[in-house]
């Protein structure tokens, strides 16, 4: 099928850039994100991207700690170009495996491997010199509770998706002003006392362009670290814009199907589509659903959301079909009161 026409303008587009780009000596760094996978099978994420001469190669590697970057606005980082299909070598338990971005720049490979469970050191390159290091978390088999968290509106406050609010967050207000969802680090750190070990996997329909500063606001506010699931900015080959609710449903698919013994904690709010994507996927695989907890947006967040004050999804319909499928669902406002729920079901202390 011939992709969509804005998927051709933007191919035609990042060809000329790169032309370009490379014509005043620019070349390629990596910018890697965090991985996942298990004792045997591990998924590495990075993106390419064309920076000016002299650039290190771990320009785009840099520590969490360091917080010198949360004070640049939205805008920076969507002003990067991509280098599309472009060859990377990656070194990983020892072995060299050869993977290529897609047209967007995103390296996305899944890798036969061995691993111990713990967080590893794997190794991308575009050539001799130009190499950076990424992290993968090996989940522990023996673990069986896993933690899937949306971020917008469910453990960071961004008034997502109505237009002007998103270009507003994304593009003009410095990323440091990002406000906590009032209970959601403690929620989060009790889950992690009550069962340690436990996998953190932060599932949002939020830009690759902004992982760094998503990394460093969870690391800043307490979050568990862990591998972030995000989308690519721009159209696809069938469409304008991107499916958030096609994303996270095949997301979810995924990491069942990698962990098909894990039984998922699924956090989320009501602000967009989360109650009926989790609905839908604890009807599909109730033993793959430890429980649903949903934050409850107040009727002003909800119009800031969305422009009015109800729910996208109402909750009554997913609650019976999760019911339905034996599987418990929560709400609650902020995480103080969500502990109290999941305590009754044994998932915090």
């Amino acid at each position: 099928m011939r992709p969509h026409w804005a998927a051709r303008i933007e191919d035609v587009k990042n060809r000329v850039a790169a032309r370009a780009l490379r014509t005043i000596g620019w070349d390629v760094r990596l910018q890697p994100y965090t991985g996942y996978g298990t004792t045997g099978r591990i998924r590495v994420l990075a993106k390419v991207l064309y920076a000016a001469p002299g650039t290190p190669a771990d320009y785009h590697d840099q520590p969490v700690h360091d917080m010198r970057t949360m004070a640049v606005r939205g805008f920076r980082s969507f002003t990067s170009q991509c280098s599309p299909m472009q060859r990377v070598r990656i070194v990983a338990g020892g072995e060299a495996f050869t993977a290529h971005a897609d047209r967007t720049g995103i390296v996305d490979a899944m890798l036969d491997v061995t691993l111990p469970p713990g967080t590893h050191q794997v190794t991308l390159s575009t050539h001799p010199g130009n190499e950076v290091t990424a992290e993968v978390i090996v989940f522990d088999p023996e673990q069986r509770l896993g933690v899937v968290s949306d971020i917008d509106d469910t453990v960071m406050v961004t008034w997502l998706p109505r237009p002007f609010l998103a270009f507003w967050n994304a593009f003009v207000i410095q990323q440091s002003s990002r406000k906590v969802v009032p209970g959601m680090p403690l929620l989060y750190q009790e889950i992690s006392r009550a069962n340690p070990h436990v996998p953190f996997v932060y599932l949002s329909t939020g830009a690759w362009n902004v992982f760094p500063v998503l990394r460093r606001f969870l690391f800043k506010n307490g979050y568990p670290d862990g591998p972030m699931l995000l989308t690519d900015w721009g159209p696809t080959n069938t469409g304008l814009f991107r499916s958030g609710m096609e994303h996270k449903l095949r997301s979810l698919d995924t990491l069942h199907a990698t962990f098909p013994g894990m039984h998922w904690l699924l956090v989320g709010d009501d602000g967009q589509h989360d109650p009926e994507i989790y609905g839908r996927f604890s009807t599909e695989h109730p033993d793959a659903v430890a429980a649903v907890a949903i934050r409850q947006l107040t009727e002003a967040q909800q119009v800031l959301s969305h422009g009015t004050r109800h729910a996208v999804e109402p909750s009554e319909a997913n609650q019976r079909a999760a019911a339905e499928a034996h599987v418990a669902w929560v709400e609650a406002p902020d995480g103080h009161r969500l502990i109290h729920a999941l305590r009754r079901l044994g998932l915090v202390r």
